[in-house]
Parts: structure tokens; C-alpha cells; sequence
């Protein structure tokens, strides 16, 4: 079974049919770059470009940044514009993509579920997190492979700060931190902070720096949760959304 999935990040719109039976994708994935300023009718029109890219006629699963309630309505929106808040984005991309039916989907919730089902989270018990280190930090909490929808961790306060403004990959970037700086000083000190209020057994890193894992994850020392990249990298939304899209 094929389903399409979407992942809206705050750099770029991807998206790919998923093999719903193998957890991955089904043809390469199709990127354009996320509009500035992000707002909702040019972000919708994006996610028509990938669409119409593989002549898709079905359902459609799409991720977004920041809070989805009834798998609708935005309420939250750092990494896009602010005119995201309250739009229900499924009516929005429905219409946009000529009444094909959409189902909308935290950005990390859609990585945590694929990640729980068909990679590193797989049968793993009691507590999880994955946290995606991309243009901010998206999480995905889940207690006994039943998701907490809608955590939002990456906005914990850090040093004075949004967590996901010290411990982003943007974050390394902008600051031209070296990957072993960054791991020491700042996803360590994260990853401690989540660890004191929640006491996972497992952290799952995703995101595209979960790619580059060996660059970083061995640097990071003294938590006491295993610490694991995702396996399904930087295509784990697509496969989640796809996922949710089936579900409903």
C-alpha cells in the first residue's frame, strides 16, 4: 500500500509515496525550497509543486512545525510565519490540491511514530524521546509506544533561552561550531535538561544531522538514557505522515 507523505521543514518541502508495508519511500524524494516569508498560501503552494511533481491523486499526509490539534489547526508557528496560527491547514491544502483528502501532522510527532513502528524506537517499552536537530528542535514523546502528540520541547528554556536557539543544527551553523563543541556544549547540556524532567530509557536524534551521527553522538558523555540515531535519517516524517494519512 502507497501513500503519499509531506514534510515541511523550516529550510525545505519534501515529499515521496511510501511504501506503507516497508516504512520507506517508494520513489525518490522530491525537495523544494520553503518559501520566505513561510506563509500559509505559499507554503501550500510548495507542497503542490512535490505533489504534482509524481501526478498524485490520493490521500496525502503532511507534517508541519509546531503544534496540529484534530489534525487541522496550526496553534503554533516559530519556524514559519505567525498568519500560520489558527489556519486550518487541512481545509487550506485540501483546496490547494484540488480536494484530495489531507491529514496534517506534528513534524516530530509524524518522525517519532515511523521511527516507533518501523526503526530505532522499534519494540522499545517504557519511555521515549526522539528529538529532531534540524532549523529548530522537534519532539516526539511517547510512553510505552502510545505518542504524547504535541510536546514541543525544543521551546524548554536554555541557558536563558529557546533550547532549540542553543541546540539546533542551525544553531552549529550560524555559530560555526565545530560538531564536537557543539555536542559538548550544547546538546549535552539539552539532552541533560530533558533527561532530569522526564527520565527517558532511550533518546532517538533525528533530523539530517542524524546522518552524520559518528560525528557527534560519541562526544556525548554522562546521560544516562541510551542515545541512538534515527534509522530512518531525514526521511522519517514523510514516512509518519503517510502513516497518519493511512490511519484516517
Amino acid at each position: 500500500m502507497q501513500i503519499f507523505g509531506v514534510d515541511i521543514g523550516g529550510s525545505g518541502i519534501k515529499g515521496a509515496p511510501v511504501d506503507l508495508d516497508k516504512g520507506d519511500l517508494a520513489h525518490e524524494r522530491h525537495k523544494v525550497l520553503t518559501p520566505h516569508p513561510a506563509t500559509p498560501d505559499a507554503v501550500a503552494d510548495g507542497v503542490k509543486q512535490v505533489i504534482d511533481h509524481f501526478g498524485w491523486t490520493g490521500p496525502v499526509g503532511v507534517t508541519f512545525p509546531g503544534v496540529v490539534t484534530d489534525g487541522a489547526t496550526i496553534r503554533t508557528a516559530a519556524n514559519v510565519d505567525d498568519s500560520w496560527i489558527d489556519t486550518d491547514a487541512r481545509a487550506l491544502l485540501g483546496d490547494r490540491l484540488g480536494g484530495l483528502p489531507v491529514t496534517v501532522v506534528n513534524d516530530a510527532d509524524a518522525a517519532g511514530v515511523a521511527e516507533m513502528h518501523f526503526g530505532a524506537g522499534r519494540d522499545r517499552r517504557g519511555t521515549v524521546i526522539l528529538l529532531t536537530l534540524g532549523t529548530g528542535i522537534g519532539s516526539a514523546l511517547f510512553v510505552d509506544g502510545v505518542l504524547v502528540p504535541n510536546t514541543e520541547l525544543g521551546h524548554l528554556e536554555l541557558d536563558g533561552h529557546d533550547a532549540e536557539k542553543r541546540a539546533s543544527s542551525k544553531a552549529r551553523e550560524d555559530h560555526d561550531m565545530t560538531w564536537e563543541h557543539w555536542a559538548v556544549h550544547r546538546v549535552r547540556k539539552y539532552l541533560a535538561h530533558v533527561e532530569m524532567l522526564f527520565s527517558p530509557e532511550l533518546f532517538i536524534i533525528g533530523g539530517g544531522v542524524s546522518r552524520k551521527s559518528h560525528k557527534f553522538l560519541p562526544c556525548i558523555e554522562g546521560i544516562k538514557a541510551e542515545i541512538v540515531p534515527a534509522q530512518l535519517q531525514n526521511n522519517a516524517g514523510i514516512v509518519g505522515a503517510a502513516m497518519r494519512a493511512a490511519e484516517r
